[in-house]
């Protein structure tokens, strides 16, 4: 054996050797505290309802989402994020059941504030998209186009029912021009200053949403590219995140999460705001249904793609298998 002096003189590898090593160097840690639930409750069910491109996801009954919250906390996640999925003949053109005070999100809200209390920061989605006959997310005009303004007016009512039923924090998820001004004022002015606003900031025009549009049940036709980003600009992203943090918002999320860690760490290397991202539906569809199929370790795939969203700067990241997750990590 030839040897060459003290060559390799630095030798990383001495900081892998032994499971306790890497754990002790470990740069990113997940916590459960990292993590919040995204739940689906529907109107008008008795049992809850499978989500077939969403494996081990479900519409939720009152009482299973109320026992989904419980679990949340018992495991130590920090927060859970809901949707209301509304009966069809509930929809129409403006969205109405979602400024409904008894609409099932509203009602949802109300269920879990009254199970945990404070124990969960109980989040609302603030959106039009699921009680549009339409399926997009504002009013439309009369020639089919989103009409930002009208759209605000809605978000506006939407902002202070939610609050009413209890939300913690409300997640603006529309892109609406001017969105986050118009729900801190709204806020603001009914007596909800401490009602939080956790701004979609950057929220792309994604193919991975798709079995989202099952999991709430959409009446989408075409898309939504005259609002959501275009997957092709990063600098845009910033220009809305000034936007956002002008109008006041508290937290700021990039959505979805993997597909633009780019857009993730460029976003939390500039602000002073916790920063959070989306693991949205089809991450987690293409791990499950290659798990399925025994392509690759499920935990394992699990555990490195929300480790590599925390590493690019997420100090909350909002996963479908965060329960799961939290009740792992306090184990390990």
């Amino acid at each position: 054996m030839t040897v060459y002096g003290n060559f390799p003189g630095s030798r990383p590898r001495r900081l892998r050797t032994t499971p306790a090593m890497r754990r002790m160097v470990a740069e990113t840690r997940l916590d459960p505290a990292n993590l919040i639930l995204p739940a689906f409750v529907r109107e008008g069910i008795t049992a809850p309802v499978a989500i077939s491109a969403m494996p081990g996801v479900q519409q939720h009954t009152l009482d299973t989402l109320r026992k989904a919250a419980v679990d949340a906390v018992s495991a130590g996640v920090s927060g859970i994020m809901l949707f209301g999925v509304p009966a069809d003949e509930n929809k129409d053109a403006r969205g109405t059941a979602g400024t409904d005070p008894d609409g099932i999100l509203q009602v949802g809200l109300r269920a879990v504030r009254e199970e945990v209390g404070d124990d969960l920061v109980v989040m609302s989605d603030l959106c039009l998209d699921e009680y549009t006959d339409h399926g997009h997310c504002g009013v439309l005009t009369a020639d089919g186009r989103v009409d930002n303004d009208a759209t605000l007016e809605r978000y506006a009512e939407m902002a202070q029912v939610q609050a009413d039923a209890g939300a913690h924090v409300v997640g603006p998820s529309g892109m609406m021009d001017g969105q986050v001004g118009v729900i801190r004022d709204a806020l603001d002015q009914t007596g909800h200053e401490d009602v939080a606003i956790l701004a979609y900031t950057a929220k792309y025009s994604s193919a991975f949403y798709g079995p989202f549009r099952e999991a709430v049940g959409s009446s989408l036709k075409g898309d939504r590219k005259t609002y959501q980003q275009d997957p092709a600009n990063a600098r845009e992203s910033l220009r809305e995140l000034a936007l956002d943090l002008d109008e006041g918002a508290d937290m700021v999320m990039v959505k979805p999460a993997g597909p633009y860690l780019d857009i993730l760490a460029k976003v939390a290397d500039s602000v002073d705001v916790p920063v959070a991202a989306y693991q949205i539906s089809g991450e987690y569809a293409m791990i499950e249904a290659a798990a399925e199929k025994g392509w690759i370790d499920r935990d394992a795939a699990i555990m490195e793609s929300l480790t590599g969203i925390r590493r690019a700067g997420a100090q909350m990241i909002l996963t479908y298998w965060a329960t799961e997750v939290a009740e792992r990590l306090r184990h390990s």
